[in-house]
C-alpha cells in the first residue's frame, strides 16, 4: 500500500524545467535561418545605406560625399513623379487585386463543385516568374501582332493599367490562397445563426466574413504595399519608364541612376529609402488596423 501511495505521489509531481524544456526547440535550430537573413537581408541593405553617403561609379573605391545624395534625392523633379507614380501604382493594385482575391478566395472556401480543379487553375499564373509574364503580355499588347490592335502601351493611362493588370494576373492566385485560408477558419456556426435570423448571403458577407477576415485583409494589403513599391520587372519589360517617363516609378529610377547614368550612390539613396517607406506602411498599417494587438476574431464565442 505504501508503494503504491509513493508512485501516487511521484505521478502527481509538476514536470521539471528540465522537463519542460524537452519538447521545446532549441534555440540553435534558427540559427540557419538568422544567418540566412543577415547575409541576404541586412548585409546588404547595410551597404546599400553605406553607398547612399558615397559617390561610385563600380570601379575603384566609394568616396564619401556625406548628405549629398539624399539633398538629390529631395530636389530632384524626377525622384516626385516617381514618387507619385508608385503611390497611385500601390493603390491601384490594391484595389484592384483586393477586390478579385477577397471575392475569389471566400468562393474558394467553400463546397462547389470542381472548386479544387478550378482553385489548383486559378493559381497557375503565381508558379511563373514576372519576367516570363511580362514578356509574354508584351507580346500580347503589341500593336502590329498581338490581340489587341492598338497602341496600348504608347500611352500613360494604357501603359499604367497594363501594369496593373499584369501584376494582378500574377499576384491575385497568392492572395486568393490567403483569403481562402481565412475564410475557412470562420465558424460555421455564425453563418448558421445569421441564416435563423433570416439574413441572406450579401448581409452574411458584410456582417459577418468581412469583419472576420480583418486581419487577412491587413496581412494581405501589406504583402501588396510592399510588392508594388518593389515592381521593376513588369515596368522594364512592358513600358522601360515610358510613354517618356510617364511610368518611371521609383524601382525603375534606381534601376536608371545605377545601371544606366552608373551613379550607384545615388541609386543606393533611392533603395534605401524604398526600405524605410515600406517599412514605415507596414507599421503604420499595422498599429491602424489593430493587427498588432492580436486580437482573436473569436472572442465572446
Amino acid at each position: 500500500m505504501t508503494v503504491t501511495v509513493e508512485k501516487a505521489r511521484t505521478a502527481e509531481k509538476p514536470p521539471t524545467r528540465h522537463a519542460n524544456r524537452a519538447g521545446r526547440p532549441h534555440a540553435a535550430w534558427a540559427l540557419p535561418g538568422v544567418l540566412f537573413f543577415t547575409f541576404f537581408a541586412v548585409v546588404p541593405m547595410a551597404l546599400a545605406l553605406y553607398l547612399s553617403f558615397t559617390t561610385w561609379d563600380g570601379l575603384g573605391d566609394p568616396r564619401p560625399v556625406g548628405l549629398d545624395n539624399w539633398k538629390k534625392l529631395l530636389d530632384d523633379p524626377r525622384m516626385t513623379q516617381s514618387l507619385g507614380l508608385t503611390v497611385v501604382l500601390t493603390v491601384a493594385s490594391w484595389a484592384f487585386q483586393t477586390v478579385i482575391a477577397l471575392l475569389l478566395g471566400v468562393w474558394a472556401a467553400g463546397r462547389q463543385r470542381n472548386r479544387a480543379i478550378l482553385s489548383a487553375i486559378f493559381f497557375v499564373p503565381f508558379l511563373l516568374s514576372s519576367t516570363a509574364i511580362s514578356i509574354l503580355f508584351y507580346a500580347l499588347l503589341d500593336p502590329n501582332f498581338g490581340i489587341i490592335q492598338r497602341d496600348t502601351l504608347g500611352s500613360q493611362s494604357g501603359a499604367f493599367l497594363a501594369i496593373v493588370f499584369v501584376g494582378g494576373w500574377q499576384f491575385i492566385p497568392f492572395h486568393t490562397l490567403i483569403y481562402q485560408g481565412g475564410a475557412r477558419q470562420i465558424p460555421e456556426v455564425l453563418y448558421q445563426a445569421a441564416a435563423i435570423d433570416g439574413a441572406g448571403r450579401y448581409r452574411q458577407f458584410f456582417s459577418i466574413t468581412l469583419p472576420q477576415l480583418r486581419h487577412t485583409i491587413t496581412t494581405s494589403t501589406v504583402l501588396m504595399v510592399v510588392g508594388s513599391l518593389t515592381y521593376f520587372e513588369t515596368v522594364l519589360i512592358l513600358t522601360k519608364g515610358g510613354p517618356g517617363t510617364d511610368t518611371a516609378i521609383l524601382p525603375y529610377l534606381m534601376y536608371e541612376a545605377g545601371f544606366k547614368t552608373y551613379d550607384f550612390g545615388y541609386a543606393s539613396a533611392i533603395a534605401s529609402f524604398l526600405v524605410l517607406a515600406a517599412t514605415g506602411l507596414s507599421i503604420v498599417l499595422v498599429r491602424l488596423t489593430g493587427f498588432g494587438a492580436m486580437r482573436s476574431t473569436r472572442e465572446g464565442m
